[in-house]
């Protein structure tokens, strides 16, 4: 194999786990994460910032088209800015409940017992808007954008929950208020909305189930 590279390189770094911690490891990790459930009732318990910065320093790592990395992780926890968040999100939401949604995205919806209303914007402690970052006049075009920005997302919440944290994905369409919200530039487009935090006491989730396995993955 040719050893001429016009970038530079490094050894591959190496990470081997024995076969039966391999199994163990993973099990455990499939066990945990098969707890999470999105929390849409929060108490007001402060978040350790120290976790949050780790989970998103996690998220990071993500592989990136042209490791360009086009994200951008926006922290809000400032009760007056995580109002005016709400307002906006909540502005948008009855507009997609009361007149853009269709009647089979609303039945889908129904079990989950959803509406426009999003108090869990202001509850929870913690607000992590995540940013795709396009071409701008300090950024370079990215490549693969939801892709990626997808990947650190999903890399975050596992964090995130692996730390204790229970959080939910909220996407109101369409997100354009958010740059204001969170003062950032045209080039960025907001992609997730996650409230961060831990349950209320009387949290409820919905009694819904995953696929199974075997129902999801096929073996060639």
């Amino acid at each position: 194999m040719s050893t001429q590279r016009r970038y530079p390189v490094v050894p591959a770094p190496r990470f081997d786990v024995p076969g039966d911690e391999a199994v163990s490891r993973a099990r455990a990790f499939a066990d945990t994460m098969a707890l999470r459930r999105t929390v849409r009732d929060f108490t007001s318990r402060p978040v350790p910032m120290e976790v949050v910065e780790h989970a998103i320093r996690a998220a990071a790592t993500a592989p990136s088209g042209a490791n360009l990395q086009p994200w951008r992780f926006v922290v809000v926890t400032d009760p007056d800015r995580k109002r005016r968040l709400r307002e906006a999100a909540e502005r948008e939401e009855r507009e997609f409940y009361e007149r853009r949604a269709s009647e089979e995205w609303l039945e889908a919806l129904a079990p989950l017992g959803t509406d426009w209303r999003k108090p869990f914007l202001e509850d929870a402690p913690a607000v992590i808007v995540v940013f795709e970052v396009h071409k701008g006049p300090e950024t370079p075009r990215p490549y693969y954008v939801k892709e990626s920005v997808g990947i650190a997302v999903g890399f975050l919440l596992a964090a995130l929950h692996q730390a204790g944290l229970a959080t939910l994905t909220h996407t109101p369409s369409p997100m354009r208020f958010l740059n204001e919200v969170c003062e950032r530039p045209q080039e960025e487009r907001a992609y997730v909305v996650i409230p961060v935090g831990y349950p209320a006491d009387d949290a409820m989730v919905p009694d819904i189930d995953k696929k199974p396995v075997d129902e999801v993955t096929v073996h060639l």
